[in-house]
C-alpha cells in the first residue's frame, strides 16, 4: 500500500538521496530534456518530440510532494540515485570535459559542475 510506503523510513532516506543526487532544478531539467529531445532524430521521417527517458519520469517526481509518491515514483527515484552514483563512480579520465559522460548525468538531472 502506498500510504505505508510513504511512512517507511527507507522511502524517507530515498527521498533525501534523490533530491541530493538530482541537483538540477526541475525547470532547468525540463529545458535540457527539451533541447535533447529536439536533436537530429526529431527531424527524421518519424520524429519523437517527447522528453527523453528516464528524465521524463525524474521530472515528474521532482514536481511531486513526498506524500503523493506512487510505487512507480519510488522505483524511478531508486533507479535515478543508483544510475547517478554509478556514473559518478565511473568518472572518465577527462572528467567534466567529457561531454558524453556529463550529458548522461544531465539527462538524469545531475550536473557534476554543481558544487555540493
Amino acid at each position: 500500500m502506498v500510504r505505508e510506503a510513504r511512512l517507511d523510513p527507507e522511502v524517507e532516506v530515498l527521498w533525501e538521496d534523490f533530491h541530493a543526487e538530482v541537483n538540477v532544478p526541475s525547470e532547468q531539467l525540463r529545458t535540457w530534456l527539451l533541447t535533447r529531445g529536439s536533436g537530429e532524430e526529431s527531424f527524421s521521417p518519424s520524429p519523437n518530440l517527447d522528453l527523453p527517458q528516464p528524465g521524463r519520469e525524474i521530472l515528474k517526481v521532482l514536481n511531486k510532494r513526498k506524500v503523493d509518491l506512487t510505487p512507480e515514483d519510488i522505483e524511478v527515484m531508486r533507479a535515478a540515485v543508483e544510475r547517478i552514483r554509478e556514473l559518478m563512480d565511473a568518472k572518465p579520465p577527462r572528467g567534466n570535459a567529457d561531454d558524453g559522460w556529463r550529458h548522461s548525468l544531465l539527462d538524469l538531472g545531475h550536473d557534476p559542475l554543481v558544487e555540493r
